[in-house]
């Protein structure tokens, strides 16, 4: 193929254009979008993009996963990890449902993802052919939907603009999945086109107007208090929001899930504002007159199912920063809406002059008193003391470590009692669903070995890790290293606690018979042992940081231990005498 090339006084010359598959061009794309990793189960519908892995392998790595869910787990974690989009490569139909539950995770954490899926040949659509899924109405982008955007490629020289705009859409306002579907045919034709460059997020910048507002707000308050939390969050931005809030001596509580966003160690910490929260910072943030929501959506777990800040008008005031515009006094009706992109948004609150004292400096003492008086364990009963463990991990584990958790009361414990130093200290250190999903936290653990070198600790229960330990295979295969803390008492925890508390000694569907852990992450290639005693998982522990190859720490755990604060026995009394 040839094409006239002019130069800057329109004098033309003919250039060949090298053809190439459109499956190559494709990886070339992602390649100009500075993706390193893709994670993915491989399908026949996108071998031509396989081909291309192949030619740019030593550029891109491509990790073979055992099921798509864990891939996609895996892309989601990447893409908080590194604040670019992680990009997930599946299959027509059984494929892209597996991967929906991390497409569903990516969207309701705002987490930049692209999902590349291989489809049916373009003669063979709107057939039902074989493995066909209607994908726009799957993913379906809207409010409700999994994805930002969806969109099939039936143009191979387009291939530059749909990925370009991919990433474009997938970080800008608020970050989320957007889906590419493949046409296998259109994979397989030749194309001079060539990668559009790399596109990055655009900042929103706040309003000087709000932000002299938001001032006056601030001085007119007497119990002020921060939320920070969402997407979009780098080093440099919670490093600027930890000044603004020692500019004003303003107390942070961290939002569900994102506790790495202001550091734990932090004096001016007033704890996680999520599940399980500490019935003093719930009082807290119901007695704030304003709150200043930076990144959170501020969704049901954040806002104590609408009831600490309520909805649709708080009665608190309320500054809303978010970078989507339509997210901001779609579920609130803000005091103060601020629509702005996080490292704008913190950049701006951190030259806001504050005045010399301020009238809540013993509010916000208590608020950091408070966070550090609920560190202090209740006694349960049983041979594993949990926040012991939890201590052990706070003095062995790396500063930068990465700690990541899928869904269920197990996750508490780190959630209670774990201090990240976080973003403001230069790293992301915590991998957690804020969409809630099971099984999320092996296969994320994973990535994080696998794309950061960093130490990579999982805490499991029993019923998450089976969603998704098959993917210690995938660790094994690709050299990475994780530590898995397999929290085991036989059943699906939280679903038991809640049974419990609604329809007291009524268990239905949450008891498990599980397999031998330790026996099986050997059988993956993982050392496996188990303890029953606290006093056994300090020297495991620091076997596990010591050896080359991961290692799964089977504790088994008294079932009569459900949460961080009661037995599984108290909540059933207490359930039966309401009954009364």
């Amino acid at each position: 193929m040839a094409a006239i090339v002019r130069d800057g006084r329109g004098q033309g010359t003919i250039k060949r254009m090298t053809q190439q598959l459109a499956g190559h061009l494709l990886v070339d794309c992602l390649l100009a979008q500075g993706v390193t990793h893709a994670f993915g189960v491989p399908g026949e519908s996108y071998l031509a993009v396989l081909d291309g892995l192949h030619a740019r392998r030593d550029q891109i790595r491509f990790i073979t996963c055992r099921q798509e869910g864990g891939a996609a787990f895996m892309a989601e974690a990447h893409g908080k990890l590194t604040g670019r989009p992680g990009v997930c490569m599946v299959t027509r139909g059984p494929g892209a449902t597996n991967a929906s539950i991390g497409v569903h995770t990516a969207f309701q954490d705002s987490t930049p993802m692209v999902l590349l899926v291989g489809d049916v040949a373009s003669d063979c659509r709107d057939r039902e052919a074989f493995q066909e899924v209607d994908y726009s109405s799957f993913f379906g982008p809207s409010t409700k939907g999994f994805a930002k955007r969806v969109e099939r490629i039936d143009d191979a020289d387009r291939i530059p603009e749909y990925v370009a705009r991919a990433f474009a859409t997938a970080m800008n306002g608020r970050p989320g999945p957007v889906v590419l579907v493949l046409p296998e045919d259109m994979l397989t034709r030749m194309t001079a086109a060539r990668p559009l460059p790399r596109v990055e997020a655009v900042q929103a910048w706040s309003d000087p107007g709000a932000l002299r507002t938001l001032r006056e707000m601030l001085l007119a308050s007497k119990q002020p208090l921060i939320i920070a939390g969402g997407g979009g969050w780098t080093p440099q931005s919670a490093q600027a929001l930890q000044r603004f809030a020692e500019n004003w001596k303003l107390p942070v509580g961290n939002a569900f899930r994102f506790q790495d966003t202001f550091d734990n160690h932090h004096p001016l910490y007033a704890g996680d504002v999520g599940i399980g929260l500490s019935p003093k910072l719930a009082a807290r943030v119901k007695a704030s007159d304003l709150i200043i929501a930076i990144g959170p959506r501020l969704g049901e777990m954040t806002t104590g199912n609408y009831t600490l800040i309520e909805a649709p008008r708080p009665k608190q005031k309320l500054v809303h920063i978010h970078a989507s515009a339509e997210e901001l006094n779609r579920v609130f009706q803000a005091d103060l809406a601020i629509n702005a992109t996080m490292n704008a948004a913190a950049r701006s609150l951190e030259v806001l002059s504050a005045p010399v004292s301020v009238p809540w400096e013993a509010w916000t003492a208590s608020a950091n008193e408070d966070y550090l008086a609920n560190l202090v364990p209740q006694a349960l009963p049983g041979d594993v003391d949990m926040p012991a463990i939890v201590g052990l991990l706070q003095r062995y584990l790396p500063a930068d470590a990465v700690l990541t958790n899928g869904a269920g009361n197990f996750a508490s414990w780190i959630h209670r009692f774990f201090k990240h130093h976080g973003l403001a200290k230069g790293h992301k250190t915590q991998l957690a669903p804020t969409v809630g999903a099971m099984g999320y936290g092996v296969p994320a653990g994973i990535a994080a070995a696998i794309t950061t070198g960093r130490v990579a600790f999982t805490i499991a229960g029993d019923g998450d890790f089976l969603m998704n330990g098959q993917e210690l295979a995938t660790a094994v295969q690709h050299g990475a290293k994780s530590i898995i803390v397999l929290l085991n008492n036989g059943m699906y925890g939280t679903i038991r606690m809640h049974q419990e508390k609604q329809y007291p000694q009524h268990e239905s569907g949450s008891r498990l018979n599980n397999p031998d852990f330790a026996a099986l992450a050997r059988a993956y290639g993982y050392a496996g042992v188990r303890i029953t005693r606290t006093d056994e998982f300090e020297a495991e522990l620091l076997a596990a940081l010591d050896r080359s190859e991961g290692t799964l720490i089977e504790v088994t755990l008294d079932p009569e231990v459900i949460t961080t604060r009661a037995t599984l026995s108290s909540i059933t009394q207490g359930a039966l005498k309401q009954k009364l």
